[in-house]
């Protein structure tokens, strides 16, 4: 059971993260069940593209000894969101880009909140611990972390669907119309 504790640990991060509004539950919540489909997709690229970031940078910042700046890739990226907003608001409207646009969110909320480094709790017991397999050889580790990452992505996706499906059967329940008697 000991064992266990840091992949449940991973998980209710992941749950907490998907209850959050910012992360993205919010968009899901307005529109058809294809579009949040299409939007979950999104904020799912939206958190693997932050998490391989932090996961490319940590190892090149201390090779090269410098010190990692999320601040310039988010800035990038709200520059980008910026301008896809802009574009819609003139009428420019495209799925595709819309669907850019949640996971350009999501990338920012994602590398804001530290979703990389918010798994290094879990993930050292994991990868460095005494765990079955672990002996077998180093890169034993980045497989773990890459289960980590997904026991984590999937645990906030599911968290994120349903809370936008309860937020919608909520909004519709009050909000509905009553028949006329």
């Amino acid at each position: 059971m000991q064992s266990l504790w840091p992949w449940l640990a991973v998980a209710a991060a992941g749950a907490l993260h998907g209850m959050n509004p910012a992360a993205g539950w919010a968009l899901l919540a307005w529109g058809g069940r294809a579009r949040a489909m299409q939007a979950l997709l999104a904020l799912a690229a939206g958190q693997l593209a932050s998490v391989a970031l932090v996961a490319a940078a940590v190892p090149l910042a201390l090779q090269w000894q410098w010190e990692f700046q999320p601040l310039l890739l988010q800035g990038a990226a709200a520059a980008l969101l910026l301008w896809m907003a802009v574009r819609h608001l003139r009428g420019r409207r495209r799925a595709a880009e819309a669907h850019a646009a949640v996971g350009l969110w999501s990338f920012i909320v994602a590398t804001a909140h530290g979703i990389g480094w918010i798994l290094v709790p879990a993930l050292v017991p994991l990868c460095g611990g005494g765990m079955p397999g672990r002996e077998i050889t180093a890169s034993g580790s980045l497989w773990l972390a890459l289960a980590a990452v997904g026991v984590h992505l999937a645990a906030m996706l599911l968290a994120a669907a349903a809370t936008a499906a309860a937020v919608r059967h909520a909004w519709h329940a009050a909000f509905r119309p009553s028949p006329p008697r």
